[in-house]
């Protein structure tokens, strides 16, 4: 970023950190040197996004991660609609809650039901796996071990674990990641906060919620828990002839488990995020006995269930269709209820450029859920096979395998893959169609260039390709939407049939018959397969650095956000970044007086807006915008319209002394704010070429790369901008001097550029200095 191998840390950490050029590294001490050139700093946070084989782990918290985001997807709303926006945070709260609960349902259904109820309780099931021969009771010949109640009890500690392993990432990451101090942040009369929320003080800052969040969803795990090991037992005391006493105890569980869900649902709806100041109190008294009262409730639960039983046989499967019935009927009516809501904001403020008119947050909750549902099928299905070995679960094996709604809902992928196959083919024709169009502007883009029909129909295709987008809303929505339908389906087969696919179709003719078997065996293939190919993306991340890289790439949007829906959600490397790039613009003007640019590449352009949101106004006015290959309008400004929308991009344009943007027609990602200036330089430059020549020049004797996304430095534009940015801020370079606020009439030009793939963007210690993000 730096352009020299020479290069100082200047302040931070490992984990993120501020770098020089080491000639640069005493530049407030000669500010005769650096007058009229700029001196260029680089903040690097790649390992916010990338670092050691742990973040392998994040690929579980996937489903988390994409319901957090529907939180921040809402629409922009009037100022007289704040039960409406507090209405739409809580429904993704609760969706984010049910996904907890399904993931940890997912775990009892393997350990308890798939493992210590079926197999352990089948003699041919346990003699083929022998570490389960002593929970057998033929095998153990009825072993201390053997009793059903025991072997739930037993089995219970792999869904514990997973819970303690959730609740222990969350409270690491949030550590590592989001307990930075922002900026001190001073009521100024002349700033307004109502354009977006990213310059509220506490906005980068959600300790208290996180906090909440994480001790109510552990809770709702180790809840969920109990109830799959004492609702069992509950139901065996309550049949006539039962123990008396065990059935009083029964119901006192079942009736304090609901109490306890009650008290978890009561937490997650209770308070959403406070960002209108820094919020350093914690619920202490909340957050620790919620989950210690929930370990209590399962160790009881536990006690009572491993009660010796000598009668109790377990047969068929654990209530597991209930369960996962109980839990996507909730979710689809959350979706539904969002999608209300979310439109009822939308008719206040409509903005042609939102995505799906507003309704991008309820669809990307409902792929949440979806990715949630495929998960958890995906582990039952694929550890039903492998406990029944060459059987087929349900199907004359040994064991009956997971509850018949997990199949049906993999029996709806196939033509859940057919549909997007041809929204893929639809999308490949208008590509093509754009792509023929687009040949004769190709060629007037490059006067007098002899013509290459192979060249040319390349750009034209890249042009093409990096369109498509802007197509993305059109895909999302028909995949939401299919997904929901088929998902309605699935759930209302399984409760009105309760077979499997293929069993419930016998009899309804030899067509339907086969499909249903067809989608029932493809589906389980293809879900198994899903399984297989996550297990081994997470191990290749875990041990080549270049994966995780690629994981960090495209989990840059999912991370951006604070944890505001679900606090297992990976961690918002923004709320470190955020603060650091505020921190060090701000006292970088108030200890020399001096002006900055700060530019920004891909998501370090987002990271530049958002920390000068976060100055105060009289700080963003010695600030100026390079922006290229951004995604501020493109993405952020159609997808979360609420902080991004026309109106949060426009008051930054005031605010700011001067903003530049380059972007490119084959960028897939970056492209225009669509801001337009009364007076002054628009913010917007024409699309640059790409490629910089069409053909061999005496400039570029070798044929120019189509760069895309990459390289916008590379372009002479770039230098361009920037030279006058900094001579718009005026060249000269003051001294360092003490720590008071500086004069208005402060000389100084800085120049800070932000690039792509996990570095960001700041300004230097010294006026007339750059600052390079990536």
């Amino acid at each position: 970023m730096l352009g020299d191998p020479r290069t100082v840390r200047m302040s931070g950490d490992d984990t993120a950190a501020v770098f020089r050029r080491t000639d640069d590294a005493d530049a407030e001490q000669r500010p005769e040197d650096y007058r009229g050139k700029p001196v260029p700093e680089a903040y690097v946070w790649c390992n916010l996004t990338s670092g050691n084989g742990s973040r392998a782990l994040w690929l579980l918290l996937l489903p988390f991660m994409v319901v957090n985001l529907a939180h921040w997807m809402r629409p922009t709303a009037r100022r007289n609609q704040q039960r409406t926006v507090r209405l739409y945070g809580l429904l993704v709260r609760l969706a984010g809650l049910t996904l907890t609960v399904l993931l940890v349902a997912a775990a009892c259904e393997v350990a308890l039901d798939l493992t210590a109820w079926q197999c352990a309780g089948t003699r041919a099931c346990a003699e083929d796996r022998s570490w389960l021969g002593f929970l057998s009771p033929e095998v153990s010949d009825n072993g201390w071990w053997s009793q059903p109640g025991r072997r739930l009890a037993l089995a219970a500690v792999a869904p514990v674990a997973l819970t303690g392993l959730l609740w222990y990432l969350s409270h690491r990451t949030w550590s590592a990641y989001e307990s930075q101090q922002p900026l001190p942040h001073q009521s100024d009369p002349d700033e307004d906060t109502g354009r977006t929320a990213l310059g509220r003080p506490g906005f980068w800052y959600g300790r208290r919620l996180v906090a909440r969040l994480r001790a109510a969803h552990t809770a709702a795990g180790l809840l969920t828990v109990a109830a799959a090991v004492g609702t069992s037992a509950a139901r065996f005391d309550r049949q006539a002839g039962g123990p008396a006493l065990l059935d009083v105890l029964g119901r006192v569980l079942d009736a304090t488990l609901a109490v306890g869900a009650a008290v978890v649902v009561w937490v997650v709806c209770r308070r959403g995020r406070s960002e209108s100041r820094i919020d350093e109190r914690l619920d202490r008294t909340l957050i620790r006995w919620l989950p210690a009262g929930a370990v209590v409730l399962l160790a009881l639960t536990v006690v009572y269930a491993g009660w010796s039983r000598p009668d109790w046989r377990s047969a068929g499967r654990l209530p597991g269709d209930a369960t996962f019935g109980g839990i996507t009927l909730v979710q689809g009516l959350l979706v539904i209820a969002l999608a209300v809501v979310a439109t009822l904001l939308f008719r206040t403020a409509p903005d042609a450029r939102t995505a799906m008119r507003g309704l991008g947050g309820p669809a990307v909750a409902m792929l949440a859920c979806a990715l949630g549902g495929v998960m958890t099928g995906g582990v039952a299905q694929r550890v039903g096979d492998w406990l029944d070995g060459a059987g087929t679960p349900g199907a004359g094996g040994t064991i009956d395998g997971p509850p018949v709604l997990l199949t049906w809902q993999a029996s709806v992928i196939p033509p859940l893959l057919a549909v997007l196959a041809v929204l893929c083919g639809w999308l490949a024709v208008l590509t093509w169609r754009r792509a023929r169009r687009d040949i004769p502007t190709v060629m007037r883009d490059y006067p007098g260039e002899p013509e290459d029909s192979a060249r040319t129909r390349r750009i034209a295709g890249t042009r093409a390709g990096a369109a498509l987008t802007d197509r993305v809303p059109v895909v999302v929505g028909i995949t939401s939407a299919v997904t929901l339908l088929l998902g309605a389906g699935a759930l209302a087969g399984a409760w009105t049939a309760g077979k499997v696919p293929g069993e419930a179709a016998k009899g309804s003719g030899a067509f339907l018959t086969g499909a249903a078997e067809t989608a029932q065996a493809l589906g389980s293939w293809l879900i198994s397969l899903g399984f297989i190919l996550f297990v081994t993306w997470g191990r290749r991340a875990y041990r080549d650095a270049s994966a995780r890289r690629t994981i960090g790439i495209l989990w840059d949007v999912g991370t951006f956000w604070p944890r505001a829906a679900h606090p297992f959600a990976p961690p918002c490397y923004a709320e470190r970044a955020v603060p650091d790039l505020t921190w060090r613009m701000a006292t970088w003007t108030r200890t020399t007086g001096g002006r900055l640019v700060i530019s920004g590449h891909s998501q370090g352009s987002v990271l530049a807006a958002a920390a000068s949101w976060q100055l105060t106004p009289a700080v963003r006015k010695r600030v100026a915008l390079l922006t290229y290959g951004s995604p501020l309008e493109r993405l952020y400004g159609r997808w979360f319209p609420a902080y991004f929308g026309p109106a949060a991009l426009a008051g930054l344009h005031r605010e700011v002394d001067c903003w530049r943007n380059l972007y490119r027609d084959t960028d897939p990602i970056g492209g225009p704010v669509r801001l337009h200036s009364a007076g002054g330089p628009q913010v917007d430059r024409a699309a640059l070429k790409d490629p910089l020549a069409y053909g061999r020049t005496e400039q570029h004797p070798l044929p120019a790369p189509i760069l895309g996304h990459s390289d916008y430095q590379a372009d002479p534009a770039f230098a361009e901008e920037r030279t006058r940015l900094l001579a718009r801020l005026r060249p000269g370079v003051p001294a360092q001097r003490p720590d008071t606020a500086p004069p208005e009439d402060a000389d100084g030009g800085h120049e800070t550029a932000a690039g792509h793939g996990g570095a960001g963007g700041r300004d230097g210690a010294d006026s007339g200095q750059g600052t390079t993000t990536r």
